[in-house]
């Protein structure tokens, strides 16, 4: 006979049986329990970022060990790395332009591993890399932030270009996980290494997100209108809103898995 499932079991099979709309609501809803916990818990908001930008380090650090020690790209996205490495030079460039600080530094680390990263896809393990799966023309992804970019950008004093270079990597970032998803919706397996990894930067956009959100609530707006007028502010509240959400699926089916104790992930179709 089998024994009583364990009680989160019960509950994570209750959610996948669930219609979209009740699975939408019930994530909806988890992550305002999330953010009415951590502004109890957590006293200055402003430590979220750093902890968004810890776990990032992390899942790089993940990322890293996987191509050094099992000399494999298999399952990662060469394209989701090159629009990574494309928003933070962008992002890095306003940096210098606009607003020279910690974040600079910082943002510099990651595309230095970025890169790193794209060498060893590109040159070093090319053998192992799943062209035939990474097929998301990036086209897709850029021309649409590109365009959107130069209709909504920020009103603040600086020159016109910086202006709309800031605006399109704040747009890239939150779709720049897109071609990822892809890769792994075609393969519907994922190794430990790569859903640490994505895993990790769900968890750092949610944080990131939540850094957001809790600052314009303790300011009660007021670094909404900080951001500038028009429809500006609104689209980078809703930028990472976005690209959280569209992790929000695969974490909740990683979580799933470690709690099962599967060491690969297994993703029914239409997840991603």
């Amino acid at each position: 006979m089998k024994g009583p499932k364990r009680p989160i079991h019960a509950l994570a099979t209750w959610v996948q049986r669930q219609p979209s709309k009740v699975k939408s609501f019930l994530a909806a809803l988890a992550g305002m329990v999330a953010l009415v916990f951590l502004r109890m818990v957590v006293q200055d908001h402003d430590s979220l970022f750093v902890a968004a930008e810890a776990v990032h380090a992390i899942g790089i650090s993940v990322l890293i060990y996987k191509l050094m020690k099992e000399k494999t790209c298999a399952g990662l996205s060469l394209k989701s790395q090159e629009l990574t490495a494309l928003f933070l030079a962008v992002r890095l460039y306003c940096s210098f332009v606009m607003e020279y600080d910690i974040h600079t530094l910082l943002d510099s680390a990651t595309l230095g591993t970025t890169l790193w990263v794209i060498y060893m896809i590109r040159f070093k393990l090319n053998s192992s890399y799943m062209d035939d799966k990474d097929n998301l023309k990036i086209y897709y992804v850029v021309i649409p932030c590109a365009l959107l970019s130069l209709a909504i950008h920020p009103s603040t004093a600086h020159h016109i270009f910086n202006r709309i270079f800031w605006a399109f990597c704040v747009y890239l970032e939150a779709v720049s996980v897109l071609p990822q998803l892809h890769v792994m919706q075609n393969t519907k397996i994922v190794e430990p290494f790569t859903a640490h990894y994505v895993f990790a930067l769900g968890v750092a956009r949610f944080l990131s997100c939540a850094h957001w959100v809790l600052q314009v609530l303790d300011t009660r707006g007021r670094l909404l209108t900080a951001l500038g007028y028009g429809l500006w502010p609104s689209m980078v509240l809703l930028s990472e809103i976005v690209q959280t959400f569209i992790l929000a699926d695969f974490c909740y089916y990683y979580v799933k898995s470690i709690v099962g104790g599967q060491l690969v992930l297994r993703l029914p179709s239409g997840v991603v």
